[in-house]
């Protein structure tokens, strides 16, 4: 027999068939566990179990089958020690940065955030007695010198939201463990098909599974990758505060998990085809790809990642008026602010996700009204192409 493990399988491979667990039915797709709790054979057992002298499952918001097969392959995926499963990708940034920190601690955050994230930095843990300090995330000097003697984390997404502009990881994750503090990445914009975090230094990556993972526009969840010691950590506060995966999530995040390589490929293509279309557009003030040559971290996103990511902003001349003009004059792209679907996706950021930011601070990461970020899909390049032809036509 084969000693063949899912370590040596390639990702694809590994994607199809790490972490699955049968049932005595043999089934050939990942049993569905819709349980809330566990029977145990006797009294003894379920003591055992609860004092973690027994491996064994007690109850579905500390753990589940589906949910475990799920983590599982996602650690093996990333080259992570272990992963935990979340009800959201929020849940995964909340829970990886309040397991790292307490009352006194201090942490240093990117300015390009997600406008959620943003509040759990700035507004959630100053709360608890966590400070913080806001840095522009490609200049490193400026990483040095926020870090204080309390410095306990570091946390950024690169490409970042929405105007994808590329980190170094490596050299901050340097800086990071020179202070003694641990090095968070939000990876939703790369995926792990395009970036791997911790290859780069990294110490935990979190991902809104809702997005790419599922890939469908299905259902919420996210994931945290980590060494034992920080999953073990935020493990405890998982099984506590309750923001766990549901276990019908998880396996829908295992089917999407399958042809997660495919889809990435395709919308990547289909993302690099738009961005040089959009550049070459007279109502097309300036074109944000990183794996176009014009961007401004070209080289960077180059050496850190595999492609140039599913997704493309652009600014409309015109500003707010013109943007929204054209956003409506498209039929086949859809008006959301999801991303990561097979269906092609686009969103005013000024307007949703980045909203609750001041003038000043959209100034400040360039997210003019005028600006659209676009989510590549699985449809044919050709309609896409057309669809955003005919949409920018109509801007004056």
């Amino acid at each position: 027999m084969s000693e063949r493990s899912d370590a040596d399988w390639a990702d694809a491979t590994a994607l199809v068939h790490a972490g699955t667990e049968r049932s005595q039915f043999g089934e050939t797709s990942e049993a569905l566990y819709l349980t809330q709790g566990y029977l145990y054979p006797s009294a003894e057992a379920a003591e055992a179990r609860f004092k973690g002298d027994e491996p064994g499952f007690v109850y579905s918001r500390y753990a589940n089958p589906t949910v475990r097969m799920f983590e599982e392959r996602m650690a093996r995926l990333e080259g992570a020690a272990d992963a935990r499963g979340t009800a959201s990708g929020m849940a995964a940034v909340s829970t990886a940065l309040m397991s790292l920190v307490s009352a006194g601690d201090h942490v240093v955050a990117a300015k390009a955030l997600f406008g959620s994230c943003l509040f759990i930095v700035e507004t959630l843990l100053p709360r608890f007695g966590v400070e913080s300090t806001l840095v522009d995330g490609t200049d490193l000097e400026q990483w040095r010198a926020a870090v204080r003697p309390n410095t306990k984390a570091f946390f950024l997404e690169s490409p970042t939201n929405p105007t994808l502009e590329v980190i170094d990881i490596a050299a901050v994750a340097e800086i990071a463990h020179e202070a003694g503090a641990k090095l968070v990445i939000d990876n939703v914009f790369a995926t792990p098909m395009l970036q791997r975090p911790m290859k780069l230094g990294a110490d935990i990556v979190v991902y809104s599974a809702t997005k790419h993972i599922d890939g469908q526009g299905r259902c919420l969840g996210g994931v945290i990758l980590g060494d034992t010691d920080f999953i073990d950590d935020a493990h405890n506060l998982l099984k506590h505060t309750g923001p766990s995966l549901s276990p019908f999530n998880a396996w829908v995040m295992l089917k999407g998990l399958e042809t997660l390589p495919l889809r990435i490929e395709r919308q990547t293509r289909t993302a690099a085809a738009l961005a040089d279309l959009l550049a070459d557009h007279p109502a097309v003030a300036r074109v944000l790809y990183p794996g176009r040559a014009d961007h401004p971290q070209h080289a960077l996103a180059m050496r850190q990642m595999t492609g140039g990511s599913t997704l493309v902003s652009f600014e409309v001349k015109g500003g707010k008026a013109e943007a929204f003009r054209m956003a409506n004059a498209l039929e086949l792209i859809g008006l959301s602010n999801n991303l990561g679907d097979a269906k092609s996706l686009l969103t005013h950021p000024a307007t949703t996700t980045h909203q609750r930011l001041s003038d000043e601070q959209r100034a400040e990461l360039g997210i003019s009204d005028g600006l659209l970020r676009l989510s590549a899909g699985l449809e044919d390049p050709g309609d896409l192409i057309a669809d955003l032809t005919a949409a920018l036509e109509t801007v004056a």
